[in-house]
């Protein structure tokens, strides 16, 4: 029963994410969805996958797969960023902060 929640709310998590992909306005909104969307959704799916086999083959491959997850989307994301801010691709309209523009203004 505790795995099924926990896929579903990952399912959910996917599904936020994914709408997150297709609304937001620009590419580093949709970014930040799409990191988040892996962190949480894919985590509690993997976390689901683990408590429903428990510590066999397929429950730890979950377990290890779950920090791997962390540092790929994150660091891929953040590179992403960057190289779309440095390629120039413009801030949505409605952004507030550029935190890059002090250290890429020449």
């Amino acid at each position: 029963m505790a795995s099924t929640i926990l896929i579903a709310i990952g399912v959910l998590f996917n599904l936020f994410g994914c709408i997150g992909l297709i609304r937001l306005p620009d590419v580093y909104n949709r970014l930040q969805s799409a990191t988040k969307t892996v962190t949480l959704g894919t985590w509690s799916i993997l976390i689901g996958v683990l408590v429903r086999y428990g510590f066999i083959d397929i429950g730890v491959k979950a377990l290890i797969a779950i920090p791997i997850l962390f540092f790929v989307a994150t660091v891929s994301a953040h590179a992403l960023v960057r190289g779309s801010y440095i390629f120039g691709i413009p801030l949505g309209k409605k952004s507030v902060k550029d935190d890059y523009k002090e250290q890429y203004e020449k």
